[in-house]
């Protein structure tokens, strides 16, 4: 599939409800808010930091504490090793402290290099770097999750 020609933000009505087709899930879902936001990252991912599709899975489950969980994204490199996590939020719900929390728990289960979290309105890139979270002031784009050594979780 190539990256340029996916139908980002194709929507279609359903009775009374709003669906979006999401095109690395290669199938509609109702467009919440937070699906909403999280369309639009994958958006980000995909068309502007050149995330391979094949490299990026939507909605992975995930076992953290013995539970199942489910990551909103998570970016992989060519060998299946996970580089970015990425938590997804309505705008109407903030990044807090809680936020990090989960993103962390979901890092310490995958061990990630970077993690995202966006609610749309406010954005939060973090790496690790020997075994501490960093704040970024940039989103990397895939080659750089790709060429940046790998840490142990912090």
């Amino acid at each position: 599939m190539e990256q340029q020609n996916l139908p980002w933000f194709k929507t279609e009505q359903r009775e009374d409800k709003t669906f979006v087709f999401d095109p690395l899930r290669r199938r509609y879902v109702a467009l919440t808010p937070e699906e909403e936001v999280r369309q639009k990252v994958l958006y980000l991912l995909v068309e502007h930091l050149h995330v391979p599709t094949g490299l990026l899975a939507v909605e992975y489950s995930v076992k953290v504490n013995g539970m199942d969980k489910r990551c909103d994204a998570v970016v992989f490199a060519v060998d299946g090793r996970p580089l970015m996590v990425v938590e997804c939020k309505a705008q109407n719900v903030k990044i807090t402290a809680k936020t990090l929390d989960q993103v962390v728990r979901y890092h310490a289960a995958l061990q990630p290099r970077f993690l995202l979290l966006y609610n749309g309105l406010e954005g939060h890139c973090l790496k690790v770097e020997n075994g501490v979270l960093q704040a970024m002031d940039h989103l990397p784009d895939y080659a750089e999750m790709t060429v940046t050594p790998f840490s142990t979780a912090p």
